[in-house]
């Protein structure tokens, strides 16, 4: 069996959960006929796409109190506060991206500095409403970090925590092999459980296997992935052994395409060591960043049957400018690459959710949190480009729409959830104001 398949089984599909509305024709005490459920928002005739719950359809969604409260093929939406025509639009759980750097502040690199953003400018307008920041705070700069961003924001904001105590603050914070101190990451991950998601090691240039080592005891000791940026390409640390000897199942390998660190072989394969990892349980994800996804490794790897486990966005100062863009771009370019759009939301929503030990996040199940996003799938030429500036043409395109946040609308492109404007007389009466 398929590693990635005995991963996505560890969790068993729920079957989806419909609420039992108000019959048709009921009546309530006295005699009168009850009311519509008060729905705070129904999205209508949108093909929803769940992959936890296996629904690829038609169908209506209904939310209540931030929560998801109803799926089904129609909704009675006459007392709801707010209704959404998503005919013709793909529907899907709010999108999961596992890897941004959202530490923005005066500083440089990305510990508050300045090549992090403020993740709510940058998640809502492509379907995101959680994003995990991979690895920007360490132990010690991670209550600086909840203070200014995960505290302040409307995007769920989760966090890889660095090894590094210092976190990303460039140079020689991040070689200090004296500041990767497993106990310390690994207590202040306890401390703040279901926040910190996960430990991270990234761009450690020297030769030792000591960022990885105890990015690995820390995730053992609070029970938590590891995702490893591997930093330079060093013969000492051969990508085979890091993913085949170091990595546990489940922990997390990004920047899976970059072709820096050995990805693809000199023959123009995959190099045999990324197939072994999947197999053992490893998972791959995007990472896409400024440089590190190129088509050199993706496209033979997709036509290898090698497609990444999670989609992400290394989102930063720079990414967002260049070949990335955004996560429904990335999904989008996916999809150039012949991977199913199903996969594609799969990818950017249930797998990262369990990834992170976050089951709670990234499906349409009654009761779980109604962040959701609506998609138009345009049809023309599209070009997508990679981190090295080549580009490939695609078919369709993901753009995003609408996005919920805890049942409230957070972007709305074309006005789907606003009241149509219409003449008022009264207003034509009022004189004009003087200055």
């Amino acid at each position: 069996m398929h590693a990635r398949d005995r991963f996505r089984r560890r969790v068993l599909p729920a079957a989806l959960t419909l609420a039992v509305g108000a019959a048709l024709g009921a009546f309530a005490p006295g005699g009168a006929p009850s009311a519509a459920e008060a729905y705070d928002l129904v999205i209508q005739r949108g093909h929803v796409v769940d992959p936890k719950n296996r629904l690829d359809g038609v169908r209506d969604v209904a939310v209540k109190d931030g929560k998801i409260a109803k799926v089904a093929r129609r909704i009675d939406a006459a007392a709801a506060k707010k209704t959404v025509d998503a005919s013709g639009k793909v529907v899907t759980p709010g999108l999961i991206d596992l890897h941004a750097h959202l530490f923005a502040g005066p500083e440089g690199a990305y510990r508050n500095g300045w090549s992090g953003v403020a993740p709510d400018g940058f998640t809502f307008r492509s379907g995101v409403t959680t994003a995990v920041d991979a690895g920007s705070s360490g132990a010690k700069s991670f209550d600086l970090f909840k203070k200014n961003v995960i505290d302040r924001s409307q995007t769920r904001v989760l966090a890889f925590l660095n090894i590094v105590g210092e976190g990303m603050a460039g140079g020689k914070y991040e070689q200090d092999l004296k500041d990767m101190d497993p106990a310390t990451a690994a207590a202040k991950a306890e401390q703040h459980p279901g926040t910190i998601v996960g430990i991270k090691t990234a761009h450690f240039e020297g030769p030792e296997w000591t960022a990885v080592e105890n990015s690995v005891k820390a995730g053992d000791a609070a029970g938590i992935p590891v995702m490893v940026d591997f930093g330079a390409n060093r013969p000492e640390r051969p990508l085979e052994t890091l993913l085949t000897e170091k990595l546990r199942p489940g922990d997390i390998y990004s920047h899976a395409y970059s072709g820096l660190r050995g990805e693809l072989g000199p023959d123009g394969k995959l190099n045999p060591g990324m197939k072994k990892g999947r197999d053992r349980g490893v998972l791959f994800d995007v990472g896409h960043g400024g440089g590190s996804f190129a088509y050199d490794v993706a496209v033979p790897a997709m036509k290898e049957g090698f497609a990444p486990d999670t989609i992400s966005t290394d989102l930063h100062i720079t990414s967002m400018n260049a070949g990335m863009k955004d996560q429904s771009n990335i999904m989008s370019k996916f999809m150039a690459l012949g991977m199913p759009l199903k996969d594609v939301v799969d990818a950017s929503t249930w797998v990262p959710a369990k990834a992170i030990h976050r089951p709670d996040l990234g499906h349409l199940s009654v009761g779980a949190p109604a962040d959701l996003a609506v998609f138009s799938l345009d049809k023309g030429r599209f070009g997508f480009v990679d981190s090295f500036g080549f580009r490939i043409d695609g078919k369709q395109k993901l753009s995003t729409e609408l996005t919920v946040r805890a049942g409230k609308v957070v972007w709305d492109l074309n006005g789907k959830a606003a009241q149509k404007w219409t003449p008022d007389p009264s207003r034509l009466t009022e004189k004009p104001h003087t200055h």
